[in-house]
């Protein structure tokens, strides 16, 4: 798998850290819970930026927001039993669609 790829997965992968550590604090207004936020809000796109040394920023960008989006759909689903409709289901597919269809013709190679 091309270097600039696994950050861009990992980076994608970190978004839903965040986004919990994140309701966390909202839940509990403990301050650890909103510096483990905090940190991970700058662990993420940093692990974007190594990603850009080697690939187009639109499609990096892309590629971690695609991630990042399903995965914090599913972290709700099952952390916080958020409901999710056929629709929605449609729609995350599309997402993941996108992000495959932007890696296979960017010349990034897995």
């Amino acid at each position: 798998m091309d270097t600039a790829l696994l950050w861009v997965i990992i980076g994608g992968l970190l978004e839903p850290v965040w986004v919990i550590g994140l309701k966390k604090y909202n839940d509990t207004r403990n301050l650890l819970w909103g510096v483990f936020a905090v940190v991970f809000m700058i662990v993420s796109p940093m692990c974007m930026s190594f990603a850009m040394k080697t690939m187009n920023v639109g499609i990096a960008y892309s590629i971690w927001t695609g991630i990042g989006a399903v995965f914090t759909l599913i972290v709700g689903m099952v952390l916080y039993k958020e409901r999710i409709d056929r629709v929605k289901v449609l729609l995350v597919f599309m997402i993941i669609a996108g992000v495959v269809g932007l890696q296979l013709t960017s010349g990034v190679h897995a």
